[in-house]
């Protein structure tokens, strides 16, 4: 019979109590508006999850009005919204609130980035004219934008990612977006959205590299965010 000191078995018991009581990680707002755009399978079950993230950065920005991350979620959830209910109020405003974002910290890849995808997603749905007219959105702000977020990125899979399906969405032979996703394909990938904007390059340049613009314009509308939700487009 082996003896162990109870002053280790103790030890060894209360360690195991706090692991038990220990309580899981909670999920970010941007934890909450990653899973909503790229895992759920139903528009109620995405809507569910982006209100939850636009609670939880409300919160955050009456506590912290400063909070630079709350104020981009908190943006972002409000242009998801809008985009998954078909509001045109909703999407006009949702743009200013990118456009004020942009105002406050040019140099933000992010922001950057979050309104030139508001300008290529309206155009996507609504066609070059009728985007412009109806809610005023407009390529050449768009790819400024995308242009200058992946300029800003350092190198971020997550950006340069979304840059080069967000061009392959509007152009499908758009040599610039090509580039972008073999950038993306040998980047390193450290976050989770990262690793799905590496994946989602890798998937898209095999149409790019066998020449086929139908299926890589299909394919990267499918990537981007809620693109193969049933409903949302």
């Amino acid at each position: 019979m082996v003896c162990v000191p109870l002053r280790h078995v103790r030890i060894a018991a209360l360690a195991a109590l706090v692991c038990a009581s220990a309580p899981a990680l909670a999920e970010t707002p941007r934890d909450m508006l990653i899973h909503a755009a790229f895992s759920e399978h139903s528009v109620p079950a995405a809507l569910a999850r982006i209100d939850s993230a636009q609670t939880l950065a409300a919160g955050t920005l009456r506590r912290v009005p400063g909070d630079k991350e709350a104020a981009l979620v908190a943006a972002m959830a409000f242009g998801y919204r809008a985009k998954l209910t078909g509001s045109r109020t909703g999407a006009i405003a949702a743009r200013r609130q990118f456009e004020q974002l942009v105002a406050q910290d040019p140099r933000d890849p992010e922001r950057q980035l979050a309104l030139g995808a508001w300008h290529t997603g309206a155009i996507f749905k609504l066609g070059r004219l009728m985007a412009r007219a109806v809610l005023g959105a407009q390529k050449g702000e768009a790819l400024t934008a995308i242009d200058r977020a992946v300029a800003l990125s350092a190198g971020r899979a997550s950006v340069t990612g979304l840059a080069a399906l967000l061009r392959l969405e509007l152009d499908p032979a758009d040599a610039k977006g090509r580039a972008l996703a073999e950038t993306t394909a040998r980047l390193n990938a450290s976050t989770p959205l990262d690793q799905i904007m590496k994946r989602a390059a890798v998937a898209v340049l095999v149409p790019v590299h066998a020449g086929d613009t139908d299926a890589t314009g299909k394919l990267a509308a499918r990537l981007l965010p809620f693109g193969a939700l049933d409903g949302a487009n």
